[in-house]
């Protein structure tokens, strides 16, 4: 099992332990892939997970651009296509590095 693989399952017991039910894990599409979607009440969260052994480059939240934030959007809203309803959104953020995890909810907008 490779970082990714074992940041994306620590970041969904993390969730979990804070109340977020799982729905699905690697969603993938033309457009790119959603780590994590989750469910927090009736809103449907779509999860970016990021790992960073160190802030050299600006961390774990700025290796989320502009333009992962559009492919991310655009597979959300491929997801949200097949659903028979669209439900309340929003796009958060779990970040991990030497300091432990840091949750950014509605961590950009669509």
């Amino acid at each position: 099992m490779n970082d990714g693989t074992q940041a994306e399952q620590r970041a969904a017991q993390y969730l979990q332990q804070h109340g977020l039910k799982p729905v699905a894990q690697n969603y993938r599409s033309r457009f790119g892939e959603i780590d994590l979607i989750m469910r927090d009440g009736a809103t449907l969260v779509f999860i970016e997970v990021r790992l960073r052994r160190n802030a050299n480059f600006g961390g774990a939240a700025a290796s989320i651009d502009a333009r992962k934030q559009q492919r991310i959007i655009r597979t959300a809203q491929q997801y949200l296509a097949g659903l028979a309803h669209t439900p309340p959104c929003r796009f958060d953020a779990v970040l991990m590095d030497d300091n432990g995890v840091q949750w950014l909810r509605n961590a950009f907008e669509a």
